[in-house]
Parts: C-alpha cells; sequence; structure tokens
C-alpha cells in the first residue's frame, strides 16, 4: 500500500512538473558580446560551427571565429560584407558576401585565407551586388544572388542558373533547393530548373524568411509579416502556433531546435521559443534578456544551445542547461533570500521584498509583481496549515488574497516553526528571543514574548519529544523546554566543544529524512541522546569530507540538496538505495549565490530554488544531466619569441585537404637553434561556462610531468637545447569532463657547431689528432727516451761532477786546513819575528844606551887610560851591533812570513845597498821611523835619507806612498 500511495504521489507530482515546465519562471542563461569585444562590425547575418567546436559569425567585417577564447575576424575582399557562411566536411569555410563569393582555407601556415570564386565567372556574370545565401550539397556548392544561382563543384566547375524572376530567398532543406520568388511564389530547383511548387502560388508577393523541414516532405514556412504556414501533402495551411504578433514583428529567421522546438528571430520583438504544438515556451526581447531586439540569424550549438546574430552583437542563450535566471529583467529586483511555490504562485522573498507570478498564466511576458506592504528585507517563507507566514526585518506577516498583512508589530521575524504537541500555536524566532501566535477562527494572532530566552533565533527545528534545537551562527546549539503554559522557557542546556562539536561556529540544524542533523565547520553530527552529547553522523560521512555545509533541503524524492562556501550539489536518491554524489552540474552557479544567508528552496519535487546575488536561480532537475558532448583543445597559435615575434602555425593543420586537428609530419618546423624560444596558444571551444575552463600542459623532453590545472591559455618556452618537443595541452570543463589531449610537435636544430656534420668533422679532428697524439706520443717517447738516456749521462756526469767537486772541495778544505795551519805558522813566526825584531830593537837600544853612557863617562873622565878602556868596549859595542848575524836570522824568518820578499825585491830591484833591504824589510813590517832608526843603528835623519834614496831606486812617483807600495809587493 506504501508503494502504491508512493506510485501515485509521484504521478500526481509529475503531472504537475509536466504542465509547469511548459512556462517561464526565469530566463536562461544569457551571454551578449558587443561589439567591442569581438572587434567586428555591428551586423551579424549567419553563425554556423565547425567539427572542433569553434564559432564563425558572418559580419560586416568579414568572418568572425570563436574558440571561447578570444575572437578573430577573417576578412574576404576587402570592404566587403559577409551575408552567410557554411562549412563542408573537410572544414572549408565557404562565404556569401557582398559583390562576391569564395572559401576561406588554412594557407601554410594555418591561418585562414581567401580565395573568391566569383573571379573565375564569365565577366557578363561577375557583377552582381549580394551573395546573400550559401549552402552545401555533398559535393556541390549553391551561392544565391539576386540575379542569380551559382553552383560550384569541388572540380572548379561553375554551373548558372539564371531564374525568370529575381531570387527573393533560398533555402536549402532536405538536399532541396527552394527559390522565394514574389512574382510565382515559391519554387524548388530540379535539375537546374526552378520549377513552381503546386501551392506555391499561395505565396505569392509574400517575402519568405525562412522553410525548415517536417515529418515526410512536409515544410514549416516563416513569412516576414504574413505568419507562418506549415504544408501536408501540396497543401499550405496556416500552422497553429502563428501568434498574431509575428505580423508585427517581422520574422528574420528561424531553426528548428534538436528538441523539436522552433526558434523564431525577428525584426523588433527579439526571440521566440514554440513547441512543435506551437505553444510559447520563451520570448527574450530587449531588456528582457536581449541587448538588441533584432534577430538576424540563429544557429543551435553543440551543446544545444542558441547563438542570436543581432543588429548589434551577438547573444549566446544557454537553452541546453537546467538553470533559469530569476532577475530584475523579469521583474524581481534585489538579492535573493527565499522562495515558495504555493498552488499556482511563486512567491520570492528579496531585500527589496516579496514578489510572485502566476506559474499557470498564459502571458509568457508577465513579469514579477511586488505584493505591497513587503519593502525591505525578507528572511522566509512558510506555510503552516493554510497560513503563508512571511520572515520579514519588520516583522510577522501573513499573505492572504496576495495581500500582505502585519500580525506583530516587533521587528526581525526569522522564522516560524509549528509546534508538535501544540498544533494551534506557532512559534516564531526573531532577533531577540522567541515570539508565540495562535490560530484562532482561521486567523493567526500574536500571543506574547517567550520569557527566559533572549537569543537571536534564526536557525531552529524541533524534534520529536517537543523540545526546541536553535543553533547561534557564533555561539553554539541551545535545547530549550518549553513550559507547559508555552509562556516561558523552563530549561535552556547549552552545548558547544565540551560536547562533542569540533567548534562552536556555524552551526546549523536540519530536519532531514525526519531526523535532526546539525552541521559544523568540518563535518555532519547527530545528537547521541543516550549520552548527551554530540557525534558524528555516520550517513553523511561518506560524502562530506571537512566540508562547511552552510544549506541543506530534501525534496519528495529523498535527494538532498547542499550549500557550502566552495560547492553546490546534491546526493541523489537510488533507487537501490544509497545515494550518489553529484556537483559538476551545479560548478556554474559558484560564484553567482547569495553569501549572505545562504538557502536553498524545494519548490516541488522536480524545481530547486537557489538565493542568489541578484534574484533567483531555478533548476530544473528534468533536465540534470549534463550534455555529455566530447569537445577539443585546439593549438591555437606558435609563435617565435625573441628580438622579434614570427608566426609559425595559426589553427589549423590541413591533411589531403581536410581540416585536421592533428598535425602532419609535414607540418612539423625545424627551427634554428637561434629561434629556440617559441611561444604557444591555446584554447577549448567548449562555451558553456567557458571561465572556468582549466588547461594542464607538458612540454616532452622540457618539462618533467604535467602542470597544475590552470586557466592560462599561453606558455612561453625559452632557450630551448636542441631536440625534438612535443606539447601537450588537455582541457577541463566546468562540469570535470576532460578533452582529448592537442599536440604539437616541433625540432629545435643544432648550432652548426653541434650538427651532425660537425660532430663529423668533429670525428676527423679527433682521429687526427689521436693519430697526431699517438705520432707526438712516439715521437715524445723517443724524445724522451733519449732525453732520459742524455739525462742519465747528465746525472752520471753530474754524479762525477759532484764527486770531483766533492774530491776538489775535500782537497780545497785540505788546503784551505793546510792554509790554515801556514797561516797560523806565519802568524807564530809573524809573533816570533815580531818577538825577534822587538828583542833586537831593545837589544840594540839597551846597547846604544850603553855606549852612549860610556861614551858621556869617557869624555869626563880625565884618566887616559880609563878612556882608552872605554873606547874598546865601544869599539866593540859598534862591532856587535853592526854584524849581521841577527840580519840573516831576521832575513830567514821574515822571507818565510812574507813570501821571499827579501829575494823578490832584490831580484826586481838588483842595485838595492843591503842598508835599503833592511829597510824594506822593516818598512814591511810597518815599523816607525824611530825603531827603523835603531835597528839600523842610525838617526831618525838617516833614516829618512835612506827612504829618500829607496824611493828614487825603486822609481815611484811622487804622488806613490812608499810604504804602501813595499805592503802590497
Amino acid at each position: 500500500m506504501k508503494k502504491i500511495a508512493f506510485f501515485l504521489l509521484f504521478v500526481v507530482l509529475t503531472s504537475k512538473i509536466c504542465i509547469s515546465q511548459n512556462y517561464n519562471l526565469g530566463l536562461p542563461f544569457i551571454r551578449y558580446y558587443a561589439t567591442n569585444e569581438y572587434h567586428g562590425g555591428i551586423q551579424n547575418w549567419s553563425i554556423t560551427q565547425n567539427k572542433y567546436g569553434l564559432i564563425y559569425i558572418a559580419n560586416n567585417f568579414g568572418i568572425l571565429e570563436y574558440d571561447g577564447t578570444k575572437w578573430t575576424i577573417y576578412g574576404n575582399k576587402q570592404g566587403t560584407k559577409a551575408r552567410h557562411i557554411a562549412i563542408n566536411d573537410e572544414g572549408k569555410i565557404y562565404v556569401a558576401s557582398q559583390g562576391d563569393f569564395g572559401y576561406l582555407c588554412p594557407a601554410k601556415t594555418g591561418q585562414l585565407s581567401y580565395t573568391s570564386l566569383a573571379d573565375s565567372l564569365p565577366k557578363e556574370y561577375r557583377d552582381f551586388d549580394e551573395t546573400w545565401k550559401v549552402f552545401i550539397d555533398n559535393e556541390r556548392v549553391i551561392f544565391g544572388t539576386f540575379k542569380h544561382i551559382f553552383i560550384y563543384t569541388e572540380d572548379g566547375k561553375i554551373d548558372i542558373i539564371e531564374p525568370e524572376y529575381p531570387p527573393e530567398n533560398i533555402f536549402f532543406v532536405n538536399h532541396q533547393l527552394y527559390v522565394n520568388q514574389l512574382e510565382i511564389g515559391l519554387s524548388s530547383l530540379h535539375n537546374h530548373q526552378i520549377t513552381p511548387l503546386p501551392f506555391g502560388n499561395k505565396l505569392k508577393d509574400i517575402k519568405i524568411t525562412s522553410v525548415l523541414s517536417l515529418t515526410g516532405d512536409n515544410l514549416w514556412i516563416a513569412t516576414e509579416n504574413d505568419g507562418i504556414f506549415t504544408t501536408n501533402n501540396n497543401t499550405i495551411t496556416p500552422w497553429e502556433g502563428s501568434l498574431p504578433i509575428f505580423k508585427e514583428a517581422s520574422i528574420k529567421c528561424a531553426q528548428r531546435l534538436r528538441n523539436g522546438n522552433f526558434a523564431i528571430g525577428t525584426q523588433n520583438k527579439g526571440l521566440f521559443i514554440l513547441s512543435p504544438q506551437g505553444e510559447l515556451i520563451l520570448h527574450l526581447n530587449k531588456g528582457q534578456g536581449l541587448n538588441n531586439r533584432t534577430v538576424l540569424c540563429l544557429y543551435e550549438d553543440l551543446q544545444n544551445n542558441l547563438w542570436l546574430g543581432h543588429n548589434n552583437g551577438i547573444t549566446y542563450v544557454e537553452l541546453g542547461m537546467p538553470f533559469s535566471y530569476i532577475n530584475e529583467q523579469v521583474g524581481l529586483p534585489g538579492s535573493g533570500y527565499v522562495g515558495f511555490l504555493d498552488d499556482d504562485n511563486l512567491y520570492l522573498g528579496t531585500n527589496n521584498g516579496l514578489f510572485y507570478k502566476n506559474i499557470q498564466t498564459q502571458a509568457t511576458e508577465e513579469k514579477y509583481k511586488f505584493i505591497p506592504n513587503t519593502e525591505g528585507q525578507v528572511y522566509s517563507i512558510d506555510k503552516i496549515k493554510q497560513h503563508l507566514m512571511i520572515g520579514h526585518h519588520k516583522g510577522a506577516l501573513t499573505i492572504n488574497d496576495l495581500q500582505a498583512k502585519s500580525i506583530s508589530s516587533i521587528p526581525g521575524s526569522w522564522t516560524f516553526l509549528p509546534l508538535k504537541h501544540h498544533p494551534d500555536y506557532v512559534l516564531e524566532g526573531y532577533y531577540k528571543g522567541l515570539n508565540l501566535y495562535k490560530e484562532e477562527n482561521g486567523l493567526l494572532t500574536f500571543q506574547h514574548k517567550i520569557k527566559g530566552f533572549n537569543e537571536s533565533s534564526r536557525v531552529m527545528q524541533q524534534d520529536k519529544n517537543g523540545d526546541i534545537w536553535m543553533t547561534h551562527g557564533y555561539k553554539g546549539i541551545y535545547r530549550l523546554t518549553l513550559n507547559e503554559k508555552l509562556d516561558s522557557v523552563k530549561t535552556v542546556k547549552f552545548y558547544g566543544e565540551e560536547n562533542g562539536l569540533p567548534s562552536n561556529l556555524m552551526i546549523n540544524v536540519f530536519n532531514i529524512n525526519n531526523r535532526l542533523i546539525f552541521t559544523t565547520t568540518n563535518q555532519i553530527y547527530r545528537y547521541d541522546e543516550q549520552n548527551d552529547r554530540f557525534v558524528l553522523d555516520n550517513f553523511f560521512s561518506p560524502y562530506f569530507k571537512n566540508e562547511v555545509i552552510t544549506a541543506l533541503a530534501e525534496d519528495t524524492f529523498q535527494n538532498i540538496y547542499f550549500l557550502s562556501p566552495d560547492e553546490i550539489g546534491m546526493l541523489e536518491s537510488k533507487p537501490t538505495g544509497g545515494f550518489a554524489l553529484k556537483k559538476n552540474i551545479f560548478n556554474k552557479l559558484q560564484d553567482m549565490l547569495n553569501d549572505d544567508l545562504q538557502n536553498v528552496n524545494i519548490l516541488s519535487a522536480n524545481q530547486v530554488l537557489y538565493a542568489a546575488k541578484e534574484g533567483f536561480i531555478l533548476y530544473d532537475a528534468n533536465k540534470k544531466n549534463i550534455p555529455d558532448h566530447s569537445f577539443h583543445t585546439l593549438i591555437r597559435s606558435v609563435k617565435l619569441t625573441g628580438d622579434s615575434t614570427t608566426l609559425l602555425f595559426s589553427g589549423f593543420f590541413t591533411q589531403n585537404g581536410t581540416i585536421t586537428n592533428h598535425q602532419p609530419k609535414s607540418m612539423i618546423p625545424k627551427l634554428d637553434f637561434n629561434n629556440n624560444s617559441i611561444q604557444l596558444s591555446y584554447s577549448a571551444a567548449y562555451i558553456d561556462g567557458l571561465e572556468g575552463t582549466k588547461y594542464k600542459f607538458w612540454l616532452e623532453n622540457a618539462d618533467k610531468n604535467w602542470s597544475e590545472w590552470t586557466t592560462k591559455t599561453e606558455k612561453e618556452y625559452t632557450n630551448l637545447h636542441e631536440g625534438t618537443y612535443t606539447f601537450h595541452v588537455q582541457a577541463t570543463n566546468i562540469y570535470g569532463k576532460e578533452s582529448e589531449i592537442a599536440h604539437y610537435t616541433f625540432v629545435v636544430l643544432p648550432p652548426w657547431y653541434r650538427t651532425t656534420w660537425a660532430y663529423l668533422g668533429y670525428s676527423v679532428i679527433i682521429i687526427m689528432s689521436l693519430f697526431s697524439s699517438f705520432y707526438l706520443f712516439d715521437k715524445k717517447h723517443k724524445r724522451e727516451k733519449m732525453a732520459m738516456s742524455l739525462t742519465q749521462e747528465k746525472e752520471l756526469h753530474r754524479k762525477d761532477s759532484e764527486i770531483e767537486t766533492i774530491t776538489k772541495e775535500t782537497a780545497d778544505e785540505i788546503q784551505r786546513l793546510k792554509n790554515e795551519n801556514l797561516q797560523k805558522e806565519i802568524e807564530n813566526k809573524n809573533k816570533e819575528l815580531a818577538t825577534s825584531t822587538m828583542h833586537l830593537i831593545n837589544k840594540n837600544g839597551f846597547i846604544s844606551n850603553i855606549k852612549s853612557n860610556l861614551s858621556g863617562i869617557s869624555k869626563r873622565s880625565k884618566n887616559q887610560e880609563v878612556k882608552k878602556e872605554l873606547r874598546k868596549i865601544i869599539t866593540n859595542i859598534d862591532k856587535n851591533i853592526s854584524q849581521d848575524a841577527d840580519w840573516e836570522h831576521f832575513s830567514f824568518h821574515f822571507d818565510q812570513v812574507h813570501g821571499d820578499f827579501t829575494n823578490r825585491l832584490k831580484q826586481s830591484y838588483p842595485n838595492l845597498s843591503p842598508q835599503e833591504m833592511k829597510l824594506s824589510a822593516y818598512l814591511r813590517l810597518n815599523l816607525s821611523t824611530k825603531e827603523v832608526a835603531q835597528l839600523l843603528n842610525i838617526s831618525v835623519r838617516g833614516v829618512e835619507i835612506c827612504r829618500y834614496r829607496l824611493r828614487k831606486k825603486l822609481e815611484l812617483e811622487r804622488s806613490t806612498n812608499l810604504q804602501e807600495f813595499i805592503l802590497k809587493f
């Protein structure tokens, strides 16, 4: 029975979901590109996308290219406007433009280059004003002008179709070309012939702006000001979804979306999206999602999102995502705080008051309306019994018949809580504690303030026992028990860190799966009643690791939505039990949500409302799966850097005429060593959430590992060594899906001195050097051997010389010793000679004194006999003094000491007298004149005379000192 009841509830809720999904509660996420962003002209006439995700737009200034990171513009012919574009399977971009048509194809460096096809037309067909359309049909390319239709084939041939009446427009549907001619209506092209359709004349004088395919061969035809038609079996009828507004809106373009809906762009009413049955799903206009009301072209990209080309700018509409934006463009001003779906009215509370919208209204342009008397901050919306209660800064309010009524003058109403054991009473938490309300006669009335507790009570829940659990943002948890009269708090117990909580900060309480859980600064806790303390809640432990959960909400299918400062996600209930953690889909909301009082509201089983900085974001769970489209990371440019910048590669590889994302070997550049600094730019053409796209890269042969994920789209390498390098780059989108890896290989050539030829030369030089070295070594060895022999001989000679020197030194030493002995002998003899000389001098002096005394006595004596005897004695004395015995003895010793002086002097001067020889000897002894006089037994005057005579015989100059001459002789 429970399963049946649950199934019935599911059916009811689902039916409500299906109904509500057909109506617009908000706007899809929209991104507008102004001309100063894409750097092109204001008008954008056609949009398409290549197989790698790059967006191309026909613009007044040429062809715009958008790779998700930057815009690039390629010109066709100078000054001509591009009107339409188409891309074939090989990636060649065909362009219809003002006064020309042709194609863009990569040049040698990969940069798109334009080639005109119109220039090959015969001269008489070359002069036309506009080429408005281009279509690709297998091997054919069809260009349409206001005069002719040109069909170009790959062999270079151009067939020319000349309609009877000028084409107003052409369309290509299911490989069939349709021609709109005002004179005959709608025709088709068969075998180069234009044939009116059976119903074509019904569209005579009507300007057709779009032809789309329906089932079978049926067509969906939009006109500029005459509505929309469909065909069935060659009959044409107005489409039931054609709105009257289309006649004044002027339809400019239309496209069938992949989900079957129709997107219609108008001249002055913006964009319409209709269901296959013609129900209006979405209308975007200037001031309501769009910056420009004129839509010239439409394109649904690979991610099911819609691009709009405006008369001024470009808009990207995220139709493929499960989010819609409720903000001031739909009449909701201010930051969002709380939402509540009550029957068919959606109530939204912001800092500017309470607003509502009936979700069942057919008027899709109807904006959210303000409920009077709710100006200011709205904190909460609760449905208690039949009362819609509003927590407001001014105080508690109730809403009845879309009118606000104050039920309390006490300001600062946070939230409301029905009391389980007292069903007629409602507890209010406000700035300074708790208030009590009672339902009486179908009305809620204020009773009194609850005494005994004065803390601000914004977050609170009631447990099964009736106790109130209130959490304070920076104090902790309070457990309150009211008395029986409900007029005061019976008991208050505080729980903090000492009770098992990690901190007293950032604690919130929620009722999930009919039990209370408490979020903290790191994990989720529950209350252990038995031990009266808080413990980790094992149910949530597998899903949350140290996250600060700030909001939790559970829908009817037990899916749990959560918010934290860093993450947004849900625990999706599995049919088999347990939960699956999903976060990636919500990544793009991260910087958009209100960070004041974070809040998530469950509106219905499939709709979840997030309070945002600007209004609200509505999540549609029916579209919860991320579009699983693969995407590509592209190498966009490669430049050589240094003293100047040289473009090496620009965006496209080509192989066998086909554009590819893989670098052919023929496009691997070889760089001179002086160009070994390189800059690479890259991008992933994943437009959805492109601000969150991140990249990692690795230069093989240079980097050790992959880099960390980064938002950088450029990488530069400098001073690379020679070698082969491959740059790898990979992207991950905002949903965590990774792209395939893009590669770019290049070769840095070695400098000339490290080339193969150089190394060959080095080898030759080395071999020659080795040979020379061996030769020189051998020669050196021989020389060294010879030198060694010489050295040995020299050493032997040296030894001999040393021996000889030692012998000589020994002999010299012996001679020196002998000389010393001789010198000592000479000195001794000199001493003896000096002693002998002094003795002789003394003797002669003594004798002379005696002689003098005797002579004096003889002269004084008067005795002749005495005188006679005395004369004899004097005579003997004279004989004794004059004898040469003493001289002979003196001369012998003197010559021994003075090197045979007397003999040498005699030989040199043979005419010297004995007296002069003695004088010379005495002068050699350096005796004084007086001493010499005594030795010679002459007077001092006689000595002077002898010296004079000696100088003459020696023939001395007057300037020569006689004694010095004698000493040196």
